[in-house]
């Protein structure tokens, strides 16, 4: 067998395209935002609405995508559409702000909460134990054991693309059905309903008081907001369910091993977003109906699925969640490894990033890639706690969103002609509502939380020096 293959071998069918749409999106947030949620909007109704809200700009943003995925079908996918749409300094950026901030730091809080649950099971693999203390750099084994998982997931996807989807398909599954099944028992099994306790706050907002710098005080009054302050709280909230709900975009990274890609693609990012959001919507219906409002914002340890478990299923509860969860993580990492490195080697072979990164190995996939991602998640997993990670990942990636939908716009100028598949749903109305929702939230998460967002768009801006470098060298 030759050292190298020259080009992906197209594997998966529409079954496991739609898997790891979905596999890719669900990891531990649904099992643990809906608290911040709560605690920033603070009725029933609203946090519902946060994730319908959510739910509708996801499915709108795939469904978009799925007319640049029919147009352009090869790896690399939002990194192409960009560069295809605007220049190739768009989508450099897009492809560098994917390596150092979208994909690693959601591979790198996804290993972390792998951990966090792990912990619950085996304490000693907790965040307690600290294992090494360098300065002000203290590595516990809760850090050691999210990098461990990254590192034996990247190796698995350097063996091929088989192995993959075997692992992505598998997982995605028993995690489908773990949730349907969580959220069935959690109507039937309650012993105590608080659904019309909970259904009582209506849409009347509120969040809980704040201290002066801007934490919310676990025993503090819960005040009542409305107007831009509502937005903002929206806003706030919307980090954990965007976060939830984000990577539904993999897919389209992986193009070139999708059979049929022009049809496949973009079937897949629908039915694998709607099936997420039915799933999200529902899980949140079940909260609100096995634990009081109260509980929801608060739960122990941040943890209200394993309340929510615990109110069903007793003490036992708390254990299946870990377990699901664990399962749940493993797969979504698994996703986002795969797809991920698909990036990196379309970036390569435009001359933009490192040289080796654009070979694949004899299993036809690209290996330095893969593991570069691993180097770069390992890095982050040692620092920034999980809710500043959030915070950095949904504001940069809800931007690349809107700029990439955008894009349709532009496309359908340059190039009316072109082969189209696939057309937007609702264009142009729901295209554009999905840009004002998205740029409404940018605007208001700097405004919420300026550090991390800043840091963010501050590293999406150290791209434009380094695209420049990159062309110098290409040249030379």
């Amino acid at each position: 067998m030759a050292e190298h293959a020259s080009t992906f071998k197209p594997s998966l069918s529409l079954v496991d395209a739609t898997m790891v749409v979905a596999g890719s999106m669900i990891g531990s947030g649904i099992f643990i935002v809906s608290s911040d949620i709560t605690r920033n909007v603070g009725s029933a109704g609203w946090m519902i609405a946060v994730w319908l809200i959510t739910g509708f700009m996801t499915i709108t943003a795939a469904v978009s995508y799925g007319e640049l995925s029919g147009m352009f079908p090869k790896a690399g996918g939002q990194y192409v559409y960009l560069k295809e749409a605007f220049n190739p300094l768009a989508g450099f950026l897009y492809g560098w702000s994917f390596f150092a901030v979208i994909q690693t730091a959601t591979i790198a809080a996804v290993a972390v909460a792998f951990s966090r649950y792990t912990a619950y099971l085996i304490p000693e693999l907790g965040e307690t134990n600290i294992l090494l203390t360098i300065g002000k750099l203290k590595i516990s084994a809760a850090q050691v054991l999210a990098i461990a998982l990254i590192v034996f997931l990247t190796y698995t996807n350097t063996k091929g693309i088989k192995g993959g989807k075997i692992i992505q398909t598998t997982f995605t599954t028993v995690k489908l059905l773990s949730l349907f099944g969580l959220i069935i028992l959690g109507f039937l099994l309650v012993k105590h309903s608080f659904w019309s306790e909970n259904w009582q706050t209506g849409m009347n907002a509120t969040h809980l008081q704040q201290d002066d710098k801007g934490n919310f005080i676990k025993d503090g009054q819960w005040l009542p907001i409305g107007g831009t302050a509502l937005i903002g709280a929206i806003a706030a909230a919307m980090v954990g369910s965007i976060f939830s709900s984000d990577s539904w975009n993999n897919v389209t990274f992986i193009a070139g091993e999708i059979k049929n890609p022009k049809r496949n693609i973009g079937l897949s990012l629908f039915l694998g977003t709607l099936i997420v959001t039915v799933i999200y919507v529902t899980a949140n219906l079940m909260y609100l109906n096995v634990l009081p409002l109260s509980h929801i914002a608060y739960p122990e340890g941040e943890r209200v699925a394993v309340a929510a478990a615990t109110s069903i299923f007793g003490e036992i509860g708390a254990y299946v969640i870990a377990v699901m969860i664990m399962i749940s993580t493993f797969g979504c990492n698994n996703g986002l490894i795969l797809a991920g490195a698909r990036v990196y080697y379309t970036m390569a072979k435009d001359g933009l990033f490192f040289k080796k990164t654009g070979t694949l190995n004899k299993n036809a996939v690209p290996e330095f890639a893969l593991w570069i991602q691993a180097a770069m998640a390992g890095i982050l997993c040692l620092s920034g706690s999980y809710g500043d990670l959030l915070d950095m990942i949904a504001f940069v990636a809800v931007l690349f969103y809107a700029i990439t939908i955008i894009g349709i716009f532009i496309l359908r100028k340059k190039r009316p002609d072109a082969e189209r598949p696939y057309k937007a749903f609702g264009y142009p109305v729901l295209p554009i509502i999905y840009i004002i929702l998205a740029l409404v939230f940018s605007v208001f998460l700097i405004q919420m939380k300026p550090l991390y967002a800043g840091i963010g768009l501050g590293i999406v801006l150290t791209g434009v020096p380094l695209y420049y470098i990159a062309v110098r060298n290409k040249k030379a």
